[in-house]
């Protein structure tokens, strides 16, 4: 019996070259706790991020070059990224062509074009906005939309800042 007692203090005797149990409780403690440090402590960083830079990469962005866009039928949209907010090119049936911001001025919600009306709408709240001038004509937008310039050439269109 007390062979086995000795087999047993043996047993918990760390390897010389490895770890303990208790040494390898510690290390995985610790590596969660990184890992939930992280995951708590990057969308504070993201959320303080001054809005100067965010500002600085939106000005970076001078135009969008839409390949094919110009075979957008008469009467329907194209929705396409500005940089990193949501924007629309809006072909007329009247052949005119206007490309707005499609980032509600109220709260951020992206934006639809309803043709038949003619109007954008915010599916969240109601806003309503023109669709020929961007100008705020029902709901809570405090503004209008951001009005792009439009150059429709062969093969594509360059929607640029005014």
């Amino acid at each position: 019996m007390s062979e086995a007692i000795v087999e047993d203090n043996e047993q918990l005797q760390p390897d010389e070259e490895g770890f303990t149990r208790r040494g390898f409780v510690k290390v995985a403690i610790g590596g969660m706790g990184v890992v939930y440090a992280g995951a708590i402590g990057y969308p504070i960083y993201r959320y303080l991020e001054t809005p100067v830079e965010k500002e600085a990469s939106e000005a970076a962005v001078k135009a969008v070059d839409l390949k094919d866009a110009d075979k957008l039928p008469a009467g329907s949209t194209l929705m396409f990224m500005f940089g990193s907010k949501p924007a629309m090119l809006i072909h007329f049936a009247t052949g005119e062509w206007v490309s707005l911001s499609a980032v509600c001025q109220h709260l951020g919600c992206i934006l639809h074009y309803q043709p038949p009306a003619p109007r954008i709408v915010c599916a969240c709240h109601g806003g309503q906005y023109d669709p020929h001038t961007g100008e705020n004509v029902a709901g809570p937008p405090p503004r209008p939309l951001r009005k792009y310039i439009v150059k429709v050439l062969p093969g594509h269109v360059t929607v640029s800042k005014a």
